[in-house]
């Protein structure tokens, strides 16, 4: 029985002993007090945030859920933030160390309302799009990231403030490093006012198909700060410099209100006037009759005898398709080569294959005559 109580005094002894300003038991107690509120993390996240979601799953509109699903993850940390605030001032701490877990409560407090704030640009960036009339896409892009660059700097310098950090003394000292900085990063303010210029000037938008001679080609699909990435068509991605677009021609095939079709067309040489003047006709007439092609008073469409080639009468077909899509044209051509084919088998002439004529022209008999000894005399 004595040992017991030894023992007992020992455990007392150890409870009672005092680590960084406070008891062992007081420390338990907080540990414990942490813990349960970690595992309350994992039931809040669960059964809380869940209901919610199901609230907001029942409107008719779609921006509540955008929003919930956003926040989901500050909202999922914050039981960890009260369960550290509680556990904190159950130790009762004073002084610096007091101060020093204050202002870290604080950070944390701030890390968590910035976290939200950034993550709700996304789905509230939406009410953005209506300034896609005004400005491009691109443009609303970039404000997009603008304005969560901002919340991050103001997420930052709170938090130095917080810690007692002054920012603006800070900015005001990086003036001479800032123009240093400059000097060797002209290259970067070239890019990124090259960038504005693009979308300033609506050359290209995501999506496009562009070419750039000697540089790329393929589908745009993000204009950055720095780079614009293109995909090829071989499905590489591309990152092309700002600057290099800005100050290159590009082609935006995606622009092009019709499509074009340039073919020269060889027929037979023996073929009549009769023949050349039917076949012309029947072309042009089916070109005008199809609704896949445009009328002739939006584009230029010609059909005419063009020149006499090396093996060949050339006829011109210069017309365009309505549609811009590549597909469709590619299966509009097809078409149109079947008919072609068949006006002009069906009128008796046919498709010349590139020849060359040779010539050649006798020369007189001048050569020399062949030496043929005498027979030998018979003895």
């Amino acid at each position: 029985m004595e040992k017991i109580e030894k023992f007992s005094k020992i455990i007392i002894d150890v409870w009672n002993t005092k680590a960084l300003g406070s008891d062992v038991g007081t420390w338990i107690s907080v540990i414990v007090i942490f813990v349960v509120f970690l595992a309350l993390r994992g039931v809040f996240a669960r059964f809380l945030l869940k209901k919610i979601s199901v609230l907001t799953a029942k409107t008719k509109t779609t921006i509540d859920d955008e929003i919930f699903k956003t926040l989901e993850k500050p909202l999922s940390f914050l039981p960890i933030v009260i369960g550290l605030f509680i556990s904190t001032s159950y130790l009762g701490l004073e002084g610096r160390l007091a101060s020093l877990v204050y202002d870290f409560e604080k950070s944390l407090i701030a890390i968590v309302l910035f976290w939200s704030l950034f993550n709700m640009m996304d789905p509230l960036s939406v009410g953005l799009k209506k300034l896609e009339k005004v400005f491009s896409k691109a443009m609303v892009l970039w404000l997009r990231k603008g304005l969560k660059f901002l919340i991050f700097f103001i997420a930052v310098a709170t938090i130095l403030e917080i810690w007692g950090i002054q920012v603006a003394p800070i900015i005001a000292s990086l003036g001479l490093f800032g123009v240093a900085v400059a000097l060797g990063a002209q290259d970067m303010f070239k890019n990124l006012i090259s960038g504005l210029t693009i979308i300033a000037e609506k050359r290209f938008h995501p999506g496009d198909w562009i070419l750039v001679d000697g540089i790329v080609e393929g589908t745009v699909e993000n204009i950055g700060f720095r780079s614009t990435q293109v995909r090829r068509f071989d499905k590489a991605p591309v990152h092309v410099p700002n600057s290099k677009l800005s100050d290159s021609a590009v082609t935006n095939f995606s622009a092009m209100t019709h499509r074009r079709i340039y073919w020269k067309i060889g027929v037979l040489y023996n073929s009549s006037i009769e023949q050349l003047r039917k076949i012309r006709d029947e072309i042009e007439e089916y070109i005008k009759s199809n609704d896949a092609f445009a009328p002739a008073d939006e584009v230029a469409t010609f059909v005419r005898i063009d020149r006499f080639s090396d093996s060949s009468i050339d006829i011109m077909l210069y017309c365009f398709t309505k549609t811009t899509n590549w597909g469709e044209w590619l299966e509009i051509k097809e078409q149109l080569a079947y008919k072609i084919k068949e006006i002009v088998e069906n009128n008796g002439s046919g498709f010349a294959f590139p020849t060359r004529s040779l010539y050649l022209e006798a020369f007189p008999n001048d050569k020399a005559e062949i030496f043929v000894p005498p027979p030998k005399d018979k003895k």
